[in-house]
Parts: C-alpha cells; structure tokens; sequence
C-alpha cells in the first residue's frame, strides 16, 4: 500500500496554521525520543489501539517504539510508516541522505504496515512526526529542523483536537485518490482527552525525561572520570619525564665534579690532566646534547597538533643532510651513501619533520657503528607510500630491546667500547613526528650485524594515476 503526498505538504505548518496555534518548543533529539516512548507506553499499558501516522529518524532506536506497540496490537491498529530514505542531509544519528526518492527497506517497516513516499525536495522532507489516532487518545508531536546540521529541533505536541484535525485534513487532500483508498476513520481526530489518561501521560513524560537525565549525568560523570584519569596519566608522565630529565643531566655533572676535583691534585701528571680534561669536554658535550634533546622533543609534542602537514620531495632533503655527516662519517672510518630516485612523489610530514626525521636515524646510524662499517639511505615507493630505509652494520640490537628503542632516554645496551653520547630522545622525537602525520617506522635488527629502520609516508600521488 503506497500514500503519495504532494510537494508542499508541511505537517509543522499545518499545526500552526489554525485559529489557535500551539506553542513551540526547541528540544533535543533525546527529549524528543522521550515524548514518542511516553506515548507508546501509555497506549501499551492501557491496552489502547490506535492507528498511528508516523515519519520517523533513521536509527534502530526510533523505529523500536512503533515495533513495540505493534508486538502489543498485531491486528488492532494500522502503523502508516511516511518514512523515506535521502542521501546528502544530516540525520539525527549522524548518518547521510540521499536527494532520490526510494523505497524503503524491509527493515525500517512494520511488518505489514502501509508504506508512505514522500516528496524528497518538500518541506516535510526536515520533519518527523508521531500522530496518535483513537476512540479515547489522540496526539500530535511534530519535530522541525530549522537550519541544516542544528541538533536541536522545533517540537509542537498537542493533544487539541482542532489542531490534530486540521493536520488531518491537510494529508486528506495531499493524497492523490487514484492511487491509494484509505479508510475514513484513518484520518479523523474523534477523541476529548480524557483527564485521567492525560495525568498519566504526564506522568510518563516525566519518567522518560527522569531517565534520560540520570542518563546523561551518567554520561558526564563517565566523561569526568576519564578525563580525569588521563590528567592523572598525564601527570605521571610528566613526573616520570622529568625524574629521567634530573637522573640524566645528573650524571654526567657527577663526571665533570670528579675530573674537576682530579684536576686539582698537585701530583697529577700531564697525561692525565689530559684525559681528565678530555673528560670535561666529552661530558660537557653530552650535557649539552641532553639539553638540546629535551628542548626538541619538549617543542615537538607541545606543537605538534598545530603544525600543518606540507608536501616534501626526499631528494631535497637527504642529499644536504647526508653531506653534512659525510665529514663525521669519513673521520669514522664509515662508508656512507644514499640513493634516493628524484622521481619519487613527494610525501606528506608535518613542517620541517622530514628533516628532522633523516638527521636523527642517520646520526643514530654512524653513531653506533663501528670502525670500517657502512651506512646506507635508500628511498622506494612502496604502493601509496614512500619508503625512507637507513640501514647500518653496527653492533645491532638484542631482540628484547627492540621494543624499548623508542622510550625516552633509552640506549642500546651494551653500549660500545667507546660511548656515543646522546640524549637516547632521538627515536622518540622521530615517533612523535610520524605519529603528527600518520606515518610510521619499523626496525629490523640483529646485534653484530647491524639495524634497519624502515619509514613509511603517504606519498602524494598524481590524480590520474
């Protein structure tokens, strides 16, 4: 059974078109949700069968209520379902419409109930509505949304008779005769409320609206508490973050107060005033990288949600910064070399991180090689990606320590016989910058044998390909 309604049909229009208009209100999608339960609880509960007009949100929630009644009167009342599907406007669940009439699916109907399409362009195309007929009840609720992608709508719920009618009258001549015969009694308001049904259904609103209340001071509460467990997350990071930042700078201010006090001997001789001097100087260095380290990763992860993506060509990048360590890496005794194709697209990172990125797993890749080793940079593209390969043969990584690279302050243990230095933030300021551009990174590694660090970036690929 199909109901064609014309173009112009406005249900919200018609309620407010009589003598006496009904007053509106703007209300959430939940309080609405709670008018339509009251009402099918009150005519579920008083045994009240009833011929309902109803256009209803997608979503299983809404369309629950009118299965519920129908469980309650399989044969006693008719449901007209006016609903229609439409892609390209924002529904009330957060879903999309389409601008094409459809019809619709089996499972937004109840069960044999007539089915209404209406006009996708017209004015009834922003409303809901629940329209209650029967011997002793009847009610309008009439939902409209006012602007585009507003949450809250324009609600009239009326129990006037009147009104209910002059609605009625208003679908009675939108139907196209030829094509649909409905029963008369399917759009006449014959009910005076009753007193005491309309108590209860006070009382039921009530209730819903209790409900829905204690629902979303729930909900907040919830949203409290997590928000206060990621504070207190949040603060114990930064706790632990700078009880590492202290434990790190102490150390090598314990070595610089030791030289210091050697240096002072009288009896000292010149090699060793050499090599304690030495040690100021290697630990004044290291002083000064962990301070650099904390400074950068401090800027990275308070910036990062501010920076802007940018498009980079790798062969613009790792040329300079390999040249740059070229000299380190010769004084090393390291072969050091790159092959990155000037035709790979171009990837997203955010600003300035790509250098970033290269200048850190380079200088890690020299730094923990040995005498006489290579390093390598390769770039590919992989699919949608960009690979960006640094692969070394220093002293490698256990297997056990892979997973703990990427912590603050960590550093391959054991160390070489000679100590690198560093800050052990490099790989975390590299996390943080891939984290900021939906990239990623993998390590290969075996100790003797050298690592490989794999990083992933979105290529920008051509539009046609």
């Amino acid at each position: 059974m199909n109901v064609s309604l014309v173009q112009e049909l406005s249900i919200f229009q018609l309620a407010l078109g009589g003598q006496t208009s009904p007053p509106v209100s703007s209300v959430t999608p939940a309080t609405l949700l709670s008018l339509l339960k009251s009402q099918i609880d009150l005519l579920i509960e008083q045994q009240i069968p009833a011929t309902l007009w109803v256009k209803l949100p997608p979503g299983k929630i809404w369309h629950s209520e009118i299965q519920r009644y129908q469980q309650q009167f399989d044969n006693s009342g008719v449901v007209y379902n006016c609903q229609i599907e439409n892609v390209g406007n924002t529904l009330l669940d957060g879903g999309t419409q389409r601008n094409t009439p459809s019809i619709i699916s089996p499972s937004q109907t109840y069960g044999k109930s007539p089915k209404a399409h209406l006009h996708p362009s017209s004015k009834i195309d922003r409303e809901y509505f629940l329209i209650v007929l029967s011997a002793n009840f009847c009610s309008l609720t009439v939902a409209e949304r006012a602007i585009k992608n507003q949450r809250n709508l324009l609600t009239i719920t009326t129990i006037e008779p009147l009104i209910i009618q002059q609605v009625l009258d208003g679908i009675k001549q939108a139907i196209v005769p030829e094509k649909f015969a409905i029963a008369p009694d399917d759009l006449i308001c014959t009910s005076t409320p009753e007193p005491a049904l309309m108590s209860q259904l006070l009382t039921k609103q009530l209730q819903r609206q209790d409900e829905i209340n204690r629902q979303i001071i729930s909900q907040r509460i919830a949203k409290i508490e997590q928000q206060k467990q990621a504070l207190h997350h949040s603060l114990l990071l930064k706790d632990e973050f700078l009880s590492n930042v202290c434990h790190e700078l102490r150390t090598p201010l314990t070595h610089m107060k030791t030289a210091l006090s050697l240096l002072n001997s009288a009896s000292l001789k010149n090699p060793q005033r050499q090599r304690y001097s030495q040690m100021l100087n290697t630990q004044c260095d290291r002083q000064n990288s962990l301070i650099h380290g904390v400074l950068e990763l401090v800027q990275v992860e308070h910036n990062l949600e501010a920076m802007h993506l940018e498009t980079v060509h790798l062969a613009d990048i790792v040329p300079g910064v390999v040249s740059t360590y070229q000299p380190l890496a010769q004084e090393k005794g390291i072969m050091l070399a790159y092959t990155v194709p000037t035709d790979l697209p171009a990837v997203w990172c955010v600003s300035g991180g790509v250098r970033q990125i290269v200048i850190h797993l380079l200088s890690n890749g020299i730094k923990y090689t040995p005498k006489g080793g290579q390093v390598w940079v390769r770039g590919r593209l992989q699919g949608n990606y960009v690979q960006l390969e640094f692969r070394d043969s220093g002293i490698g990584i256990g297997e056990s320590e892979i997973p703990k690279i990427f912590d603050r302050f960590y550093r391959v243990r054991p160390l070489p016989i000679e100590d690198p230095g560093g800050a052990g933030l490099g790989l975390t300021i590299v996390q943080q910058l891939l984290h900021g551009c939906g990239g990623s990174i993998s390590v290969k590694s075996k100790p003797s044998e050298g690592s490989t660090f794999t990083v992933q970036l979105a290529a920008v690929l051509d539009k046609k390909s």
